[in-house]
């Protein structure tokens, strides 16, 4: 019986070893087209910078036009280099479509209040009016950034400590939680910033009341969450291990809080984004430094671009922490990865 190759038996030609690169360069047209459209609005970017002079008194114009110019020569490259690599195609397809709607975004920006005035200044700076404040009061900047992540994290850890032990506690002991949960049914849906006339007055200080605020605003979201962690545990792990001769104390820091921590690490992020909201209320009613207390300043001089900066900032530290957070997170319940889809 003769017998047929898969390509004779498919009508299919086989690649040769002259052409087996081509293919790959055509799958590498599609889908990395995208990486030259953000080359190309980038490039739009820079050059509407330099497309007539300003209608203010910018001197960051060259500065945000060139950096614009770098960029975009940068995705051509990596674009370029996808063709052939797999591994640059992968990083320019996963960050290009969100490069095309920043650079068109920028473009816009600058077009329409740097060029136009299509809106009214100074409520609606220009980019190079924000790059101007970092690079001329990055100094002042810089002190009220340090001065809001000393406060958020002692505020922060006080309250995430104190709600992992009462969340635990209550959990497990219901005689704690016949004391405590009153408290917390009266005092936690109450928004931190309520009391802020008590706090002012009862700390010694602005900077020790704003930290309790922070600590209330953290604690509530992961007592709350813990306990219910710690409740939901199935009681036939705390059989398996009494079986096997397990103390209390075993079942609470081996079995209860091992179980119940996918619940607490959603009460830790429900509590950063309360924490940051309460920290920017806290500066600016009393504390003499940090970036709440920069935004107030900011809106009283009318200083529209320090306040745009100091957002910014502001948005970047607490992305940050959640990044920190998840990476915590993801490293602690490695045991979870196959049962969960991340």
């Amino acid at each position: 019986m003769p017998t047929y190759s898969a390509s004779e038996t498919l009508d299919l030609p086989v690649a040769s070893s002259e052409t087996a690169g081509f293919p790959t360069v055509l799958r590498g047209l599609r889908g990395r087209v995208v990486g030259f459209a953000a080359s190309a609005v980038w490039m739009v970017f820079g050059l509407s910078c330099w497309w007539r002079e300003d209608l203010g008194d910018w001197t960051r114009t060259n500065e945000v036009a060139i950096g614009a110019l770098v960029i975009a020569g940068v995705l051509l490259v990596a674009s370029i280099a996808g063709l052939w690599s797999e591994r640059a195609a992968a990083l320019v397809r996963h960050r290009a479509p969100w490069l095309v709607v920043l650079g068109a975004v920028f473009s816009v920006w600058e077009v329409a209040t740097a060029k136009l005035g299509w809106l009214p200044l100074p409520f609606f700076p220009p980019p190079q009016a924000i790059v101007e404040v970092f690079t001329d009061d990055l100094p002042k900047l810089l002190d009220s950034v340090i001065s809001s992540i000393k406060l958020q994290l002692g505020g922060y850890a006080i309250g995430a400590g104190l709600g992992f032990i009462t969340g635990v506690s209550i959990g497990w002991s219901r005689a704690v939680g016949y004391w405590v949960h009153p408290l917390l049914r009266f005092i936690g849906p109450l928004p931190a910033t309520a009391w802020l006339p008590i706090a002012f007055f009862a700390f010694p200080s602005s900077w020790s009341a704003s930290t309790f605020l922070i600590a209330l605003a953290t604690g509530f979201p992961v007592t709350v969450l813990t306990w219910s962690g710690v409740a939901s545990v199935s009681n036939a792990y705390y059989d398996v291990a009494r079986t096997l001769g397990a103390k209390p104390s075993f079942l609470v820091f081996k079995v209860a809080i091992p179980a119940a921590l996918p619940h607490v690490f959603v009460g830790l992020f429900m509590g950063l984004g309360a924490s940051f909201a309460v920290l920017v209320v806290a500066e600016m009613m009393g504390v003499k430094s940090g970036l709440g207390w920069y935004l107030q300043w900011a809106q009283g001089w009318a200083s529209y671009s320090n306040m745009y900066a100091a957002l910014l900032v502001m948005s970047l530290l607490c992305s940050g922490a959640i990044t920190l957070l998840f990476k915590v997170r993801d490293r602690l319940l490695i045991w979870q990865k196959g049962v969960v889809k991340w």
